[in-house]
C-alpha cells in the first residue's frame, strides 16, 4: 500500500532539519555522550593550564597609581584644618592684592604703596643707619646705632635663611625686584618687610625718647609697611603675621646680646669710621 504523500514530505522535512549543524549533537548515540564530556573536560583543563598572554594579564590587573596620585580617603583632622587654613589664606591674600597691577582696583595708589613698602626695605634701613652713624658724635648715639645695625644684619640673614628653606611663592607668583634680590628677599615666607618693621619700631620705642604722637605714628608705620607687601601681591597674610612675630623675636634676641658702649667704641676704632679719640 503506498505511503501518504503528506507524511513522506513531513518526514523528509524533519530529517533535513535534524541534519543542521546545531542539531547534529542530538543525532549522536548516547554511548558517545560520556566520551564527549571527557574530551570537553580535558580541553577545558588544557586551556586553563596554558599561559595567558601579557595583554590579557594587563587587562585583568587594575593599573596601580603612584602613591602621590592616590587620594587619602581618611585624612586626619589636623591635615584637614591645615589645608583649610591655607586655602583661606591664599583666597584672602589674592583678594587683598588690590595694587598688584596698575589696572587693579587700587591701581591709582600703587606708587604710594610701593613707596611705603620701600621704607621697610633692608637696604633703606642699613644705608640710613650707616649715614646716621657717620654723623653721630656721642657714645650713647653710636651705641644705639651700632646695635641697630647688627640687628638689621641679623634680621636680613635670618629671614633669607628661612625663605630659602621654605621656598614659598607669593599669592600672585611675582618675580622679585632688584632691591629684593640685593636684600635676599626672594621668597614669600616669612615677610621680610614685616619682620624688619616690627623689629625697628620696637627697637626705637625702647631706646629713644619719643612723644606720644610719634610713638603712635611709628607703630602705624610698622603695620602699614608690613601690609603694603600684601597689597602689592608679594606676600600672604600668614607671611606677614609670621614676619611680625619674627621681628619681635629678633628684638628680644638683640636685647639679650646688647653691646655695651665700650664694645661699640672698639668696633668703631677698628672700622673705617673716623671719629676723634677725644669723643
Amino acid at each position: 500500500m503506498p505511503l501518504n504523500p503528506s507524511l513522506s514530505r513531513a518526514k523528509d522535512r524533519s530529517s533535513s532539519v535534524l541534519g543542521r549543524p546545531e542539531f547534529l549533537s542530538l543525532n549522536q548515540p548516547l554511548r558517545n555522550s560520556r566520551a564527549s564530556r571527557r574530551a570537553n573536560h580535558w580541553r577545558t583543563h588544557q586551556c586553563e593550564n596554558l599561559p595567558e598572554p601579557e595583554s590579557t594579564k594587563e587587562r585583568k590587573e587594575p593599573s596601580r597609581l603612584p602613591d602621590e596620585d592616590c587620594m587619602l580617603l581618611n585624612p586626619s583632622f589636623k591635615g584637614i584644618a591645615i589645608n583649610s587654613l591655607l586655602a583661606i589664606d591664599i583666597c584672602l591674600s589674592k583678594r587683598l592684592g588690590v595694587c598688584v597691577h596698575s589696572s587693579s582696583s587700587w591701581g591709582s595708589v600703587r606708587s604710594v604703596v610701593t613707596l611705603l613698602a620701600l621704607t621697610g626695605h633692608g637696604m633703606t634701613w642699613i644705608c640710613g643707619t650707616l649715614v646716621c652713624l657717620m654723623q653721630s658724635n656721642t657714645p650713647a648715639g653710636q651705641e644705639v646705632l651700632i646695635n641697630l645695625l647688627i640687628a638689621l644684619v641679623l634680621d636680613i640673614l635670618t629671614v633669607a635663611g628661612v625663605q630659602k628653606l621654605v621656598r614659598r611663592k607669593g599669592p600672585w607668583d611675582m618675580s622679585p625686584g632688584f632691591l629684593d634680590c640685593v636684600a635676599l628677599d626672594t621668597y614669600a615666607f616669612p615677610a621680610a618687610h614685616a619682620s624688619r618693621a616690627a623689629m625697628v619700631s620696637k627697637f626705637l620705642l625702647s631706646h629713644l625718647v619719643l612723644a606720644v604722637p610719634l610713638r603712635v605714628l611709628l607703630v602705624l608705620w610698622a603695620f602699614l609697611a608690613g601690609v603694603s607687601r600684601v597689597l602689592l601681591g608679594q606676600h600672604h597674610l600668614t607671611d606677614t603675621v609670621c614676619g611680625f612675630a619674627l621681628g619681635f623675636l629678633h628684638f628680644r634676641l638683640m636685647e639679650s646680646v646688647w653691646l655695651s658702649s665700650s664694645a661699640c667704641q672698639t668696633l668703631i676704632s677698628m672700622g673705617t669710621f673716623s671719629w676723634g679719640s677725644s669723643n
